[in-house]
């Protein structure tokens, strides 16, 4: 059986290129879930006159590839432009690479959204989102779909976690179908709340129990 990793995978793999957590990151982005096999964390640092992404560090949890894509796409966007980083595709990262098996080119798109999601972290924190679409229950869910049920793998609106979701002048309130002493809910709550503060309307986010 031919071995399914390039050199290029394995040496990406076996010394990741800007790993690492970032302490006050002016961007982070989070896709996938530990839980369901996959997932990678980036973090930017942006010159705010240039808007060149000066350092890039990722974290992932997941196999060879999730970790190599990852790796090479923190090498990519390096010392570009926020709106160059924006243009690079799984496609790149994989040719890069030197190819990927294709049951694990998801890995890739994992790490380009990753990557996409912490640029748009830093582009609504800083005001710079053009189309400012208004917050509405549509939009809500849409972010909430990127917060993770650690209990069962998947996001939070396909898990039906969220029992309901009310949009105020502002003020987000999302009900949540779990106990406030659950192991997992402080962490959700924090999840959901850092995914819909930096909306450009939203005041207020409050995250409730069952109980």
């Amino acid at each position: 059986m031919q071995f399914p990793y390039s050199k290029e995978v394995l040496e990406h793999f076996k010394n990741p290129h800007n790993v690492g957590k970032m302490e006050d990151p002016d961007g982070k982005g989070l896709e996938g879930s530990a839980a369901c096999g996959d997932m990678v964390a980036v973090y930017l640092k942006v010159n705010p006159d240039t808007l060149i992404i000066e350092d890039i560090s990722f974290e992932s949890y997941g196999c060879a590839s999730n970790i190599a894509t990852a790796s090479i796409i923190t090498d990519l966007a390096k010392g570009k432009t926020l709106e160059e980083a924006k243009k690079i595709t799984w496609k790149q990262a994989a040719e890069a690479l030197g190819g990927l098996p294709a049951v694990k080119a998801h890995c890739s798109v994992l790490a380009v959204e990753g990557l996409r999601s912490a640029i748009r972290d830093y582009e609504e924190k800083h005001g710079m989102v053009v189309e400012k679409e208004p917050t509405d229950e549509e939009v809500v869910k849409r972010r909430l779909k990127h917060v993770m049920n650690p209990i069962k793998g998947l996001d939070i609106i396909r898990t039906e976690l969220v029992m309901k979701i009310a949009v105020d002048e502002g003020n987000v309130r999302v009900v949540l179908d779990l106990p406030s002493t659950h192991q997992f809910a402080a962490a959700i709550k924090e999840d959901i709340t850092e995914k819909l503060e930096s909306l450009w309307d939203v005041e207020s986010v409050t995250v409730d129990f069952i109980s």
